[in-house]
């Protein structure tokens, strides 16, 4: 129950960023959905690209924060 919500809210999210055209946001969505289906290493990168690509975005700052938590935690 919890993945299917977890990927109908990332569906929704990825169609409204996408009419927004709003990669950051998209790249930030797909992040967190890869979190929560354990993916680690996939979301850091993720993350890191939003960092590195969009720096003045909003979500440069979201995925930096998550960057710093991921990386201080252990597996």
């Amino acid at each position: 129950m919890r993945s299917m919500l977890a990927a109908t809210a990332l569906i929704a999210g990825l169609l409204l960023s996408g009419c927004l055209g709003d990669k950051a946001a998209e790249l930030y969505d797909t992040a967190k959905f890869e979190e929560l289906q354990n993916n680690r290493e996939h979301a850091v990168q993720l993350y890191e690209e939003i960092v590195k690509k969009y720096p003045e975005s909003e979500y440069a700052q979201k995925a930096g924060q998550r960057l710093a938590e991921l990386k201080g935690a252990k597996p």
